[in-house]
C-alpha cells in the first residue's frame, strides 16, 4: 500500500493539536513553539502535496479508499484535484502565520490560576481547525466531508467566543456577551445550513446508493444514474444552501461581520481567508460535480445574488466606522466574485474563481495581521481614533498600504489576476452581470483609500504619537505575504498549470464549453457571405 499522504497531512495538525492542549499551563511558551512546528510540518506535507501531484494527469490524485460504514455505503475517499491541492497549500501557508500572529493573543490576563491554561487551547483549536479544513480539501467521499464541514464549526466557535479582541473589551463593557452573540449567531447559521445539506445528503443516497462522488459523476457521465429533474434541483439546492452560508453569499452573509469584529485578528483571518473557502470549494466540487443540470437551471438567480453580494459589500464597506468590520464586507464582496466566476460556466471565471480564492486569502490575511497589530497599539478598532500613523510607524503604514492595494486589485499585485479572469470570464457569457460588476472595483478603491488616508495620512493625533513601529516577529509574519502577493501578481503561472485542468474537468462535467468570441463569430459569418 502507497504512503497515505493526504491522511497524514491532515493528521499532522490534528496531533499537534492534542499535543498542545496537553502542555503543562506553566508553559506556555512551549506550547506555542509547539503549534508552530506542527502547522511548519503541515506546510512541508502540503509543498510534498503539491510536488507530488500531477497537472496533466488523472483527475483526482494520491488517492486513499477503505472501507469506513459499509452497511451505508460511507467510505473513507481521500483525492485531490488542482483546486484542491492549491488550497491545501494556501491553509497550510496562512496558519503558521496566523500562529505568530496571534503569539501573545490568549495569555491569560491573570496568572494566579495554575491551572487556567487559554493559550494552550487557542493554539490547539487553531491547528485542529486546519486538520478539519485539509481533510474538507481532500474528502471525494460526500458524507466524510459533511462530517468535517460541519465539525469544524465546534473549534471555530470557540475561537470566536472564548478569546476576543482584547482592544475592544478595554473600551466596551459589553464585549463577552458581543462575542458571545457572534460565536451563536455563527454556529447557528452555518448549523442551520449543515441540517439542510444533511437532508440533501440522505437524499443523494436514496438516489444513487452511495456516497462517492467518483462513482456518481462516473455513472451520470456514462447515463446510467437516473436522477429525475425535480429531484436533482431540491438536492442541488439543499447542498448551496449549506456552501451559501459558509461562502457566504448575501443575504446569508450577517454572521460574518460580527464573528470578524468580535475575534482576534488572526481569528478573523483563519474565518474567510481559510474556513470560508471550504464553502466555494464546495460549490465547485460538490455542486457542479454532482448536479451540473441543476447548477445551469440556478445560475442564473445565483449570478444575480452574487453580484448583490459585489456591490452591496463594496458599499457597505465604504460607509464603516469600524476598521475590521470594513475588511469583513470587503470580503462578502470579494465572494460575491468568485461566486459569479464559477457559475459564468466559463473556463476563465473558474480558473479566476479559484485563483481568487487563493489570492484573497493571502490579501486578506496581509492586511487584517496589520490592522490587527495597529489595533493593539492604540487598543481601539474605530477608524476616527487614528491619523498620522505613517509618520510614527512607516512600516506598518507600508505593509498596510500594499494589503489595501491587494485588496482593490491593484494591477501587479495577485487578486489582479484572478478578478480579471473572473470578470472577463463572466463578460463573455453574461455582459451585463460583468458589466455591472465592474461597480465593485470601483467602490473597493474607494473604501480602501479612504481608509488609509484616515489612518495614516494628516497630522499625528496625540494617541498615535508614541506608536512603535512593527517588530521583528510581525515583519517575520507580514513580509513573506507581501511576496507572495507581488510574486504571484507578476508570475501567476505556477498556480494556473495546476488549476486549469482541473476547472476543463468541472466545465466537461456540465457539458459547457466557452463561448466564442463575438468578433470572431462575426468574422466568420461576414467570410460565409462573401
Amino acid at each position: 500500500m502507497s504512503f497515505p499522504l493526504l491522511t497524514v497531512t491532515a493528521a499532522v495538525p490534528a496531533v499537534g493539536a492534542v499535543l498542545t492542549a496537553a502542555v503543562p499551563a506553566a508553559r506556555r511558551t512551549a506550547a506555542k513553539w509547539l503549534a508552530l512546528l506542527f502547522s511548519l510540518a503541515t506546510l512541508a506535507l502540503a509543498v510534498l502535496v503539491a510536488v507530488r501531484f500531477e497537472p496533466g494527469g488523472a483527475r483526482y490524485q494520491l488517492t486513499e479508499s477503505h472501507a469506513w460504514i459499509a452497511d451505508f455505503g460511507v467510505r473513507y475517499e481521500l483525492g485531490v484535484d488542482g483546486i484542491g491541492v492549491a488550497l491545501i497549500a494556501l491553509t497550510a501557508l496562512l496558519i503558521p502565520f496566523v500562529i505568530g500572529a496571534g503569539w501573545n493573543d490568549a495569555d491569560p490576563l491573570e496568572t494566579s490560576s495554575s491551572r487556567w491554561r487559554p493559550t494552550q487551547g487557542f493554539f490547539a483549536l487553531i491547528l485542529m481547525v486546519e486538520a478539519m479544513v485539509i481533510i474538507s480539501f481532500e474528502a471525494t467521499d460526500v458524507f466524510l466531508f459533511y462530517i468535517f464541514f460541519e465539525a469544524m464549526l465546534i473549534p471555530m466557535y470557540f475561537l470566536i467566543g472564548g478569546f476576543g479582541d482584547r482592544a475592544h473589551a478595554g473600551t466596551d463593557e459589553n464585549a463577552a456577551a458581543q462575542r458571545s452573540y457572534a460565536a451563536v449567531k455563527f454556529l447557528l447559521y452555518n448549523l442551520a445550513g449543515g441540517l439542510i445539506m444533511l437532508a440533501a445528503v440522505i437524499g443523494l443516497y436514496v438516489v444513487a446508493g452511495n456516497f462517492s462522488l467518483q462513482e456518481i459523476t462516473a455513472a451520470r457521465a456514462a447515463g446510467t444514474l437516473d436522477m429525475a429533474t425535480n429531484t436533482e434541483r431540491l438536492l442541488f439546492l439543499g447542498f448551496f444552501f449549506a456552501f451559501a452560508v459558509k461562502a457566504p453569499l448575501w443575504p446569508l452573509h450577517t454572521w460574518l461581520p460580527n464573528a470578524m469584529g468580535e475575534a482576534t485578528a488572526p481569528v478573523a483571518v483563519l474565518i474567510t481567508a481559510v474556513v470560508d473557502k471550504v464553502g466555494t470549494f464546495a460549490m465547485l466540487r460538490f455542486c457542479l460535480g454532482l448536479f451540473p443540470d441543476a447548477s445551469k437551471w440556478a445560475t442564473p438567480a445565483i449570478l444575480v445574488l452574487a453580484l448583490i453580494s459585489i456591490v452591496y459589500g463594496a458599499l457597505v464597506a465604504v460607509g464603516q466606522r469600524d476598521i475590521k468590520r470594513l475588511v469583513a464586507y470587503a470580503s462578502i464582496s470579494h465572494f460575491g466574485f468568485i461566486i459569479m466566476g464559477i457559475f459564468a460556466m466559463t473556463s476563465q471565471g473558474q480558473s479566476g474563481a479559484t485563483l481568487y480564492m487563493v489570492n484573497h486569502g493571502i490579501s486578506t490575511a496581509a492586511l487584517m495581521l496589520v490592522a490587527g497589530f495597529l489595533i493593539s497599539r492604540r487598543g481601539s478598532r474605530l477608524i476616527a481614533d487614528y491619523g498620522g500613523v505613517q509618520k510614527v510607524a512607516p512600516v506598518l503604514a507600508g505593509t498596510f498600504l500594499i494589503g489595501g492595494l491587494a485588496t482593490l486589485s491593484l494591477p501587479g499585485l495577485a487578486p489582479f489576476v484572478s478578478e480579471f479572469l473572473v470578470l472577463v470570464g463572466t463578460f463573455a457569457r453574461y455582459p451585463v452581470i460583468g458589466i455591472i460588476a465592474t461597480i465593485g472595483i470601483v467602490l473597493a478603491a474607494l473604501y480602501t483609500l479612504v481608509l488609509y488616508q484616515r489612518t495614516m495620512t494628516g497630522p499625528v493625533k496625540a494617541e498615535v504619537s508614541g506608536m512603535h513601529d512593527l517588530r521583528l516577529r510581525e515583519v517575520l509574519v507580514v513580509a513573506p505575504l507581501i511576496v507572495l502577493l507581488i510574486g504571484l501578481g507578476v508570475y501567476p503561472k505556477p498556480l494556473t498549470q495546476i488549476v486549469n485542468p482541473a476547472v476543463e474537468h468541472t466545465m466537461s462535467d456540465v457539458h459547457e464549453k466557452d463561448p466564442k468570441p463575438q468578433v470572431a463569430v462575426e468574422a466568420k459569418n461576414g467570410e460565409a457571405a462573401k
